[in-house]
């Protein structure tokens, strides 16, 4: 990118470590990464460096110019279900833009691994990051019209009790998510049991429409399901828990233009799902 030989950046990289008395890469001859001083320094310098470019642009009438290279972390669900059927409209928003999309469980590190911003669901635990919501999206109970036929339709959330209730792994804890119900300031939580215990969100859906059990899902990516009738709401008078979608990136004054522009975009398909 800087139209210099691959020698001649290594001799940079040197000069460099030489100067801070550190070594910033770890080196083989197949593969080259960041050390944990490495990654500190980048964090610590990066911010300046971009309101360097700025600077830059705004001098020259670019600071709102989306261009270059974004690369996104993303939660698989939202990746498949809601982002992928609207990127066309954003590559067309932005044809300068080059956009490289990573679907990963977890954030990991977005200095390490080069990421500009990830997409995850929940809450985000504390951290140098910045969060920042999306969008609210509702959690809803469901379960087939062949499984209620056959096991019968709860009346009420206590009677979950008695029904195949397939499980999600709360990938933060190692544990199931406890089961809850919301309607206005009463939250009502259940002990729920079944031999599914499942760490992808598509295979909980896939196996619910099977008719494996019951599950809850979030309404943002399942309107079709609910609205065909494939999957039956089964406790709409308790529409009040939530689970918020969040972007984090790493901390910096001002999110480059690029980011930004990611950004308002994902809050935009959150305003048009039916949520």
């Amino acid at each position: 990118m800087l139209g210099l030989t691959p020698s001649g950046v290594s001799r940079s990289v040197s000069r460099l470590e030489n100067r801070l008395g550190i070594r910033l890469f770890d080196r083989t001859t197949r593969a080259l990464h960041l050390t944990d001083e490495g990654a500190r320094f980048y964090e610590a310098v990066v911010s300046h460096l971009e309101g360097i470019e700025e600077a830059a642009n705004d001098a020259s009438g670019a600071a709102n110019m989306v261009r270059g290279r974004l690369r996104i972390n993303v939660d698989p669900f939202f990746s498949g279900l809601v982002l992928a059927p609207h990127l066309s409209t954003f590559t067309a928003r932005y044809p300068d833009l080059q956009i490289e999309i990573h679907t990963r469980d977890d954030v990991g590190d977005l200095v390490s691994d080069g990421m500009d911003v990830a997409v995850r669901f929940g809450p985000q635990p504390s951290s140098s990051l910045i969060s920042r919501l999306l969008l609210k999206t509702r959690i809803l109970t469901v379960a087939t019209p062949s499984y209620l036929k056959a096991h019968g339709k709860p009346q009420r959330p206590q009677d979950l009790a008695n029904h195949a209730c397939i499980q999600f792994r709360n990938p933060q804890t190692g544990r199931p998510f406890e089961w809850e119900f919301q309607r206005g300031t009463t939250i009502i939580p259940v002990q729920t049991n079944g031999q599914l215990l499942l760490t992808d969100v598509n295979t909980m859906l896939q196996a619910c429409l099977g008719g494996a059990g019951v599950a809850q899902v979030m309404s943002l990516g399942v309107e079709q399901w609910i609205a065909s009738g494939a999957l039956v709401d089964l406790f709409p008078d308790w529409p009040d828990e939530i689970f918020p979608l969040y972007a984090v990136h790493p901390s910096r004054r001002h999110p480059a233009a690029k980011v930004r522009a990611f950004l308002d975009f994902c809050t935009e398909l959150g305003k048009q799902a039916a949520l």
